[in-house]
């Protein structure tokens, strides 16, 4: 039981974060942020910001969703866990 981490002692950010990778998968599939806007119909400012990966504290599945089917994808293919840089010490 001692592989078993708790968020309780950690300060945010020790335990990692969350990217999205929007902006990835748009390019490679050269799709212009107001082109994926109008396809989804969703406001240019929501993709931007998804694209950005900047503001984003809760994620809208909806959204992911038409991500993926917009753009042929996976939703692992839009997010990608990054772990915490280690520190020196313990």
């Amino acid at each position: 039981m001692d592989d078993i981490k708790s968020l309780v002692t950690y300060q945010t950010g020790e335990y990692g974060q969350i990217a999205v990778t929007l902006s990835k998968v748009m390019k490679c599939r050269n799709m212009t942020r107001n082109r994926l806007a109008t396809l989804m119909g969703v406001k240019y400012a929501v993709v931007d910001r998804y694209y950005k990966g900047k503001q984003i504290a809760l994620v809208d599945l909806d959204f992911l969703a038409k991500v993926c089917y917009v753009l042929d994808c996976r939703v692992e293919d839009l997010l990608e866990y990054q772990k915490p840089e280690k520190t020196g010490g313990a």
